[in-house]
Protein backbone atom coordinates (compact mmCIF):
# COMPACT_ATOMS: atom_id res chain seq x y z
CA UNK A 1 0.00 0.00 0.00
CA UNK A 2 1.23 3.63 -0.77
CA UNK A 3 0.13 6.23 1.98
CA UNK A 4 0.56 9.76 1.70
CA UNK A 5 1.96 12.20 5.18
CA UNK A 6 3.07 8.78 6.08
CA UNK A 7 4.09 8.17 10.37
CA UNK A 8 6.88 5.30 11.04
CA UNK A 9 4.28 3.55 12.60
CA UNK A 10 2.69 2.88 9.28
CA UNK A 11 5.90 2.41 7.50
CA UNK A 12 6.41 -0.49 10.55
CA UNK A 13 3.13 -1.76 10.20
CA UNK A 14 4.01 -2.34 6.43
CA UNK A 15 6.84 -3.81 6.75
CA UNK A 16 6.07 -6.42 9.28
CA UNK A 17 2.84 -7.54 6.86
CA UNK A 18 4.36 -6.76 3.40
CA UNK A 19 8.00 -7.02 3.89
CA UNK A 20 8.13 -3.45 1.81
CA UNK A 21 6.54 -0.17 2.03
CA UNK A 22 6.23 2.72 -0.01
CA UNK A 23 5.12 6.32 1.49
CA UNK A 24 4.58 9.12 -0.45
CA UNK A 25 5.33 12.51 1.12
CA UNK A 26 7.98 11.41 3.26
CA UNK A 27 10.10 14.25 2.90
CA UNK A 28 8.94 18.22 2.99
CA UNK A 29 8.65 19.37 -1.00
CA UNK A 30 10.76 21.97 -0.16
CA UNK A 31 13.91 19.39 1.30
CA UNK A 32 13.37 17.26 -1.63
CA UNK A 33 13.74 20.05 -3.97
CA UNK A 34 16.89 21.38 -2.20
CA UNK A 35 18.25 17.88 -2.14
CA UNK A 36 17.18 17.25 -5.99
CA UNK A 37 19.08 20.81 -6.94
CA UNK A 38 22.25 19.63 -4.79
CA UNK A 39 22.09 16.65 -6.89
CA UNK A 40 22.15 18.03 -10.20
CA UNK A 41 24.28 20.58 -9.37
CA UNK A 42 27.06 17.37 -8.79
CA UNK A 43 26.04 15.67 -11.52
CA UNK A 44 26.82 18.51 -13.70
CA UNK A 45 30.03 19.14 -12.15
CA UNK A 46 31.24 15.69 -13.03
CA UNK A 47 30.89 14.50 -9.17
CA UNK A 48 29.24 11.59 -9.93
CA UNK A 49 30.95 8.34 -11.33
CA UNK A 50 29.50 5.31 -13.36
CA UNK A 51 27.89 2.60 -11.04
CA UNK A 52 29.01 -0.34 -11.02
CA UNK A 53 27.51 -4.14 -10.36
CA UNK A 54 29.34 -6.70 -7.40
CA UNK A 55 31.95 -6.12 -4.84
CA UNK A 56 35.73 -5.58 -4.12
CA UNK A 57 38.05 -7.19 -7.08
CA UNK A 58 34.53 -8.76 -8.55
CA UNK A 59 33.09 -5.25 -8.91
CA UNK A 60 32.27 -4.12 -12.46
CA UNK A 61 30.87 -1.54 -14.62
CA UNK A 62 28.31 -2.24 -17.23
CA UNK A 63 25.79 -0.05 -18.84
CA UNK A 64 23.75 -3.11 -19.91
CA UNK A 65 23.36 -4.00 -16.24
CA UNK A 66 22.97 -0.55 -14.70
CA UNK A 67 23.05 2.76 -16.41
CA UNK A 68 23.22 4.98 -13.10
CA UNK A 69 25.73 7.74 -12.04
CA UNK A 70 26.29 7.84 -8.08
CA UNK A 71 28.13 9.83 -5.50
CA UNK A 72 27.98 8.31 -2.27
CA UNK A 73 27.36 10.12 1.11
CA UNK A 74 30.01 10.69 3.26
CA UNK A 75 30.77 12.85 6.80
CA UNK A 76 31.79 15.33 7.02
CA UNK A 77 30.64 16.62 3.47
CA UNK A 78 27.20 16.38 4.11
CA UNK A 79 25.07 19.14 3.07
CA UNK A 80 22.01 20.42 5.42
CA UNK A 81 19.49 18.86 3.81
CA UNK A 82 21.34 15.28 3.60
CA UNK A 83 21.49 16.01 7.01
CA UNK A 84 17.98 16.29 7.55
CA UNK A 85 17.49 13.53 5.99
CA UNK A 86 19.75 10.93 6.97
CA UNK A 87 18.60 12.37 10.51
CA UNK A 88 14.80 11.00 9.41
CA UNK A 89 16.12 7.90 8.29
CA UNK A 90 17.69 7.15 12.25
CA UNK A 91 13.83 7.78 13.65
CA UNK A 92 13.02 5.23 11.06
CA UNK A 93 16.25 2.90 12.11
CA UNK A 94 14.82 3.15 15.66
CA UNK A 95 11.54 2.88 15.36
CA UNK A 96 12.92 -0.88 13.15
CA UNK A 97 14.97 -1.86 15.92
CA UNK A 98 11.87 -1.85 18.96
CA UNK A 99 9.02 -2.67 16.86
CA UNK A 100 11.01 -5.41 14.71
CA UNK A 101 14.22 -6.86 15.74
CA UNK A 102 15.75 -5.71 12.61
CA UNK A 103 18.98 -4.91 14.82
CA UNK A 104 20.02 -2.18 12.23
CA UNK A 105 23.09 -0.75 13.03
CA UNK A 106 23.87 2.06 10.62
CA UNK A 107 22.97 3.19 7.45
CA UNK A 108 25.18 3.59 4.03
CA UNK A 109 24.00 5.10 0.91
CA UNK A 110 24.42 7.03 -2.28
CA UNK A 111 23.17 10.01 -5.02
CA UNK A 112 22.05 8.34 -8.29
CA UNK A 113 21.18 9.96 -10.98
CA UNK A 114 19.93 7.82 -14.09
CA UNK A 115 20.10 9.54 -17.40
CA UNK A 116 17.40 9.50 -19.92
CA UNK A 117 16.90 5.19 -21.16
CA UNK A 118 19.02 4.15 -18.27
CA UNK A 119 17.60 1.41 -16.51
CA UNK A 120 19.37 -1.21 -13.45
CA UNK A 121 18.10 -5.06 -14.58
CA UNK A 122 16.50 -7.01 -11.84
CA UNK A 123 18.67 -7.66 -9.35
CA UNK A 124 18.22 -8.04 -5.58
CA UNK A 125 20.53 -6.30 -2.60
CA UNK A 126 22.59 -8.40 -0.88
CA UNK A 127 26.39 -9.44 -2.34
CA UNK A 128 26.75 -12.80 -2.83
CA UNK A 129 27.91 -14.84 0.63
CA UNK A 130 27.38 -11.44 2.30
CA UNK A 131 24.07 -10.86 4.97
CA UNK A 132 25.00 -7.55 5.93
CA UNK A 133 22.64 -5.56 4.15
CA UNK A 134 19.42 -5.48 6.23
CA UNK A 135 16.71 -2.67 5.18
CA UNK A 136 16.30 -1.09 1.82
CA UNK A 137 15.64 2.85 1.61
CA UNK A 138 15.05 4.36 -1.40
CA UNK A 139 14.13 8.41 -1.46
CA UNK A 140 13.38 9.57 -5.30
CA UNK A 141 13.60 13.86 -5.91
CA UNK A 142 11.87 14.21 -9.22
CA UNK A 143 9.47 17.23 -9.18
CA UNK A 144 6.42 16.88 -11.17
CA UNK A 145 6.65 12.97 -12.37
CA UNK A 146 4.31 11.04 -14.09
CA UNK A 147 3.71 7.59 -15.60
CA UNK A 148 4.80 8.94 -18.73
CA UNK A 149 7.97 9.34 -17.26
CA UNK A 150 8.90 5.64 -16.89
CA UNK A 151 11.32 5.21 -14.42
CA UNK A 152 9.42 3.09 -12.08
CA UNK A 153 10.52 1.09 -9.22
CA UNK A 154 9.62 -2.46 -10.29
CA UNK A 155 9.45 -4.58 -7.06
CA UNK A 156 8.61 -8.68 -7.41
CA UNK A 157 6.07 -9.63 -4.87
CA UNK A 158 6.12 -13.04 -3.06
CA UNK A 159 3.37 -14.72 -5.08
CA UNK A 160 5.16 -13.79 -8.46
CA UNK A 161 3.16 -10.70 -8.90
CA UNK A 162 4.87 -6.78 -8.99
CA UNK A 163 3.96 -3.30 -8.13
CA UNK A 164 5.70 -0.29 -10.01
CA UNK A 165 6.42 2.57 -7.80
CA UNK A 166 6.87 5.98 -9.91
CA UNK A 167 9.95 7.79 -8.23
CA UNK A 168 7.66 11.22 -7.41
CA UNK A 169 10.04 13.57 -5.22
CA UNK A 170 9.32 12.56 -1.50
CA UNK A 171 8.76 9.22 -1.83
CA UNK A 172 10.59 6.79 0.19
CA UNK A 173 10.48 2.81 -0.68
CA UNK A 174 11.34 0.52 2.36
CA UNK A 175 12.17 -3.16 1.90
CA UNK A 176 14.10 -6.18 3.28
CA UNK A 177 17.04 -6.64 1.03
CA UNK A 178 17.39 -10.09 1.16
CA UNK A 179 13.99 -11.01 0.05
CA UNK A 180 12.88 -8.64 -2.88
CA UNK A 181 14.57 -8.91 -6.54
CA UNK A 182 13.60 -5.06 -7.87
CA UNK A 183 14.47 -3.40 -11.08
CA UNK A 184 14.52 0.63 -12.75
CA UNK A 185 12.74 0.60 -15.51
CA UNK A 186 13.95 3.20 -18.27
CA UNK A 187 12.95 6.85 -17.74
CA UNK A 188 12.21 9.47 -20.93
CA UNK A 189 13.98 12.33 -18.29
CA UNK A 190 16.93 12.66 -15.67
CA UNK A 191 15.89 10.67 -12.71
CA UNK A 192 17.45 11.21 -9.03
CA UNK A 193 17.18 9.09 -5.82
CA UNK A 194 19.21 8.87 -2.41
CA UNK A 195 19.41 4.87 -2.13
CA UNK A 196 20.74 3.01 0.40
CA UNK A 197 20.92 0.33 2.89
CA UNK A 198 20.57 -0.15 6.48
CA UNK A 199 23.63 -2.63 7.66
CA UNK A 200 23.22 -5.13 10.35
CA UNK A 201 27.03 -3.95 11.74
CA UNK A 202 29.77 -1.68 11.21
CA UNK A 203 31.72 -2.97 8.51
CA UNK A 204 32.00 -0.58 5.18
CA UNK A 205 30.76 -2.35 2.34
CA UNK A 206 31.64 0.16 -0.15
Amino acid sequence: MIQSSPSLDYIMNDLAHNGWSAATNFLPRETAAQLAGETLRLRQGSSLRPAGTGKGQKRTVNAGIRGDFLLWLEQPVLTGAQRDYLAQLEELRLAANASLQLGLFKFEGHLAVYPPGAFYRKHIDRFQNDSQRVLSCILYLNADWNEANGGQLRLYLDDDSHIDVLPQAGTLVTFLSERFWHEVMPATRERMSITGWFTSREESLL
